[in-house]
């Protein structure tokens, strides 16, 4: 069972992320997870890599790599697990997210 006072990374997403970071050479890269509006469920996922944070950021960190997430879409996230899909429909982040009630057919977007 998941903790859900935090976001979970999987193996996967730990190390394709070490990967990615690698290429950049810069080890103070930090993935951002956020929620926003929009998506055919309601709200959506997004990612990017980010140096700085904000104040009020939320940190995870898991096997040296760290994940930030703003206060507002932490309060969707709690308890999600990120993870790294390589499949026939390609290579992505996908967030399992036990808050969300409905999902879309590929997983980027949720409602709850």
């Amino acid at each position: 069972m998941n903790d859900t006072s935090e976001l979970i990374l999987t193996n996967s997403a730990v190390m394709r992320l070490n990967t990615l970071i690698e290429s950049k050479a810069n080890p103070e890269l930090r993935l951002r997870v956020y929620v926003q509006g929009g998506g055919c469920s309601g709200f959506q996922y997004g990612f990017q890599f980010e140096q700085e944070t904000a104040g009020d950021d939320h940190e995870f960190e898991r096997d040296g790599v760290k994940v930030v997430v703003d206060p507002l879409s932490l309060q969707y996230l709690l308890g999600a697990e990120v993870d790294f899909i390589d499949d026939l429909m390609g290579t992505r982040f996908v967030v399992n997210n036990p808050n969300a009630s409905t999902t879309c057919g590929c997983g980027a977007s949720f409602g709850i």
